[in-house]
């Protein structure tokens, strides 16, 4: 599906921004590990959730829709041996998470997943699960693994990146693990992995960068799940770039390990303030209002990196906007996503007419640039830069058409809707 983005005047309304994908893909995984029934509330309909969801369907746990909102998750017995193999779609956390719960059962498994999924890399997660001594064959560490079940040990692991998916796959494991599991990471990526466990009873013990698991069973509480922030950014950034623009996105997670949007936004001079901010199933939850602002540029590095990783695309798009030289580094795993986002953005913008250079780990972006579009770009199979593609062409001077914008579908089927209710 190839579309057409036409320059806008404003944007102005009040939106509800689908569910988190993160919080979803562990309420589902971790809701199979309960042995009991839990009832999901807002969970994401994206197609890499809904790899998760047939993947535990597989592994014998029942599900039920209540209604568009509402799911039971029913998983009365342990997980058993699939029949086929299991398909993880495009989807990476399934992927790395599933690994880490399928480690340690008594049977053996097979993940794969599509083209793009089977490009990227999963030495980060195998090898410290063979240092538990898991039992994984695999393609130069790639899709698809052949996983043969068996006891788990406990281990001591110094993660060299922070990474939320490495992290919750050891984890995973170390629930059915004899002994300890520590994780240690460089900086503290986002957490959701260790809030859930902690709603769900797990034998856990968090200490700034490490966490420690014991071997225990997660309890069947009912899980509420809040708005996404990666699909508020999107939102949050064409507010503030499309002159005379006010929304307000009801309802989002703002988990600290994923709020470096808002501080890098803030820090851009960027119009954002907080509403209603609640706990919901152990997660910070605010409604964010968004005002047009005239942004100024910054240097992003180190320890900001992890609390935004995926929402640097959309980032660069503000950047253009932003007076001044902004300066992106330290996020090289940003050439490991769905595609090799830092050359995907960097050429992509250019086109549109940005000045924006690709260094080895990010970008550097001269601003403000007036966006000419009247072209065509290209989204690389990868959600996060067709709909960054698609907010930078509401500002550019002329049309500008995304080829395959199907694949937004993956994380945000809703995005086109909400957009066109704003405009």
């Amino acid at each position: 599906m190839d579309i057409t983005v036409n320059k806008t005047k404003s944007l102005k309304g009040i939106i509800e921004i689908p569910a988190d994908k993160s919080i979803t893909h562990r309420a589902f995984m971790f809701s199979a590990l309960t042995k009991g029934k839990v009832k999901i509330t807002n969970f994401s309909k994206g197609a890499d959730c809904m790899s998760t969801l047939n993947i535990i369907k597989q592994l014998g746990c029942e599900f039920e829709f209540i209604n568009e909102k509402e799911i039971i998750i029913d998983a009365k017995d342990a997980l058993k041996a699939p029949i086929e193999a299991l398909n993880c779609g495009n989807s990476g956390t399934t992927t790395r998470l599933m690994m880490g719960i399928l480690a340690g059962q008594n049977f053996n498994s097979k993940l794969y997943g599509d083209i793009s999924l089977s490009k990227r890399p999963m030495k980060r997660v195998i090898c410290p699960l063979e240092l538990m001594g898991a039992k994984i064959k695999h393609n130069d560490y790639k899709l698809p693994v052949e996983i043969e079940g068996t006891n788990l040990q406990g281990i001591n692991y110094n993660s060299p990146l922070a990474s939320a998916q490495v992290k919750s796959c050891i984890l995973l494991a170390g629930l059915n693990a004899e002994g300890v599991t520590k994780f240690t990471e460089p900086y503290k990526s986002r957490n959701h992995t260790e809030l859930m466990f902690e709603y769900m009873g797990a034998n856990i013990e968090i200490n700034k960068n490490d966490i420690c698991v014991k071997k225990s069973k997660l309890h069947p509480v009912d899980i509420e799940v809040c708005g996404d922030i990666s699909s508020a950014a999107f939102f949050m950034v064409a507010g503030l770039i499309v002159p005379n623009s006010e929304i307000t996105i009801k309802n989002v997670g703002i988990n600290e390990t994923r709020s470096g949007i808002i501080d890098v936004l803030r820090a851009m001079n960027g119009n954002i303030e907080l509403e209603n901010e609640r706990i919901i199933s152990n997660e910070k939850v605010a409604n964010i209002k968004i005002k047009y602002s005239k942004l100024k540029a910054i240097t992003i590095e180190g320890e900001i990196i992890p609390r935004l990783i995926d929402e640097l695309p959309i980032i660069a798009v503000a950047a253009t906007q932003a007076e001044g030289i902004t300066i992106i580094k330290n996020a090289q795993d940003l050439r490991n996503k769905e595609a090799d986002r830092i050359t995907a953005v960097t050429t992509e913008l250019r086109k549109l007419g940005a000045n924006i250079e690709e260094t080895n780990d990010g970008f550097i972006i001269n601003g403000k640039t007036d966006l000419k579009g009247d072209c065509e770009v290209e989204c690389y199979h990868d959600h996060r830069i067709a709909m960054s593609a698609y907010v930078a062409g509401l500002i550019c001077e002329k049309p500008i058409k995304i080829n395959e914008f199907q694949w937004v579908n993956i994380s945000f089927p809703e995005f086109l809707g909400l957009m066109n209710n704003l405009i």
